[in-house]
């Protein structure tokens, strides 16, 4: 499928007006490869049209080891008041994206990895209000907020208890400003969850993140926050073997809870950020969770989606067969 590049140009000016909201004379850092050059320099035409100072920074590292670099140099985004990382894989579990983070600047992490050739930024999930997004978050967050446990269930087979004392829920929606000065394209609700407690059977029904769609269901098997069997089928062995390449057992710590926001999401494997903001859906993320409030470094982060969850804060439903069904958002 060609990349239609009217379609990139919407995206484009979506992410750089409306999520970023990139002010006049503000200097901004677009971080890409080769591979998605074209739309690194949509972005930045964009980005030069309200007035922002934009560079792009081209890596030669692809894939799960993209991050490397940004580890080994954490300071590479001083200056910049803001950066998106367009690359193929996330880079926004690194240290220098967590130093860029904290020094004030705005980070927006935008992996632009597809499996249908088609550009991240023509997809219409872009376009989800963020409005109601932060509405949606709002909601959830409410009741996950004083809770310590979250048990989540689907018809699949999927049963699951996380812990989370002392760690906060966050949310993407794609708004910087929203998100403190950091966001994401995957439009959900994060919990960094306690990296040595998850317990119990998650059943993938929805996608393996980065290599697609779990064309059969995988039976996963947690104890004290890893994953101690993978069920030994076709798609289970393709899991196992993406897992053992990143060569850091801490890959097979559970570190994330996430559940998907985005109405105009569909869970299809083409694209690791449309799967997982899918609503209806929930994910587990793996390896390295620094970036989202949790304290495990890792080699990595990934993650694995499941459909339909009913999901439970401390006892209380506040999602059936993955649609909200609490009434109203509480204070917190």
């Amino acid at each position: 499928m060609a990349k239609n590049f009217t379609n990139v140009k919407a995206g484009a000016e979506t992410i750089i007006k409306t999520w970023l909201h990139l002010r006049p004379k503000e200097r901004l850092l677009i971080v890409s490869s080769d591979q998605y050059l074209k739309e690194a320099q949509i972005l930045k035409a964009v980005g030069m049209k309200q007035r922002g100072r934009v560079d792009l920074m081209i890596v030669e590292k692809k894939g799960k080891k993209v991050g490397v670099f940004f580890d080994e140099n954490e300071n590479i985004f001083k200056g910049y008041q803001a950066i998106i990382g367009a690359s193929d894989y996330s880079i926004v579990t690194t240290k220098a994206a967590k130093k860029a983070i904290a020094s004030g600047s705005k980070f927006l992490s935008l992996p632009l990895l597809t499996n249908d050739n088609r550009s991240l930024l023509e997809y219409p999930f872009l376009q989800m209000d963020t409005k109601k997004s932060k509405m949606m978050a709002h909601v959830i967050m409410g009741y996950l907020q004083g809770a310590s446990e979250v048990r989540v269930t689907t018809q699949a087979g999927s049963d699951l208890k996380f812990y989370k004392r002392g760690r906060k829920p966050g949310f993407f929606n794609g708004v910087v400003k929203d998100g403190k000065g950091f966001s994401s394209a995957s439009i959900e609700v994060y919990v960094p969850i306690e990296e040595t407690k998850t317990e119990g059977i998650m059943v993938v029904d929805g996608s393996f993140g980065y290599i697609g769609k779990a064309k059969e269901p995988v039976k996963l098997i947690f104890k004290e926050g890893k994953i101690i069997e993978i069920e030994d089928n076709q798609e289970g062995r393709r899991l196992k073997a993406y897992i053992e390449d990143y060569k850091d057992p801490l890959m097979y710590s559970a570190a994330e809870l996430g559940i998907g926001l985005n109405s105009l999401a569909k869970c299809a494997g083409n694209s690791y950020i449309e799967d997982e903001s899918a609503y209806g859906t929930f994910h587990i993320g793996f390896g390295r969770n620094i970036a989202l409030g949790g304290i495990q470094e890792a080699n990595g982060h990934f993650d694995v989606v499941a459909k339909r969850p009913d999901i439970y804060a401390d006892n209380r439903m506040i999602m059936q067969q993955g649609k909200i069904i609490v009434p109203e958002p509480q204070v917190y």
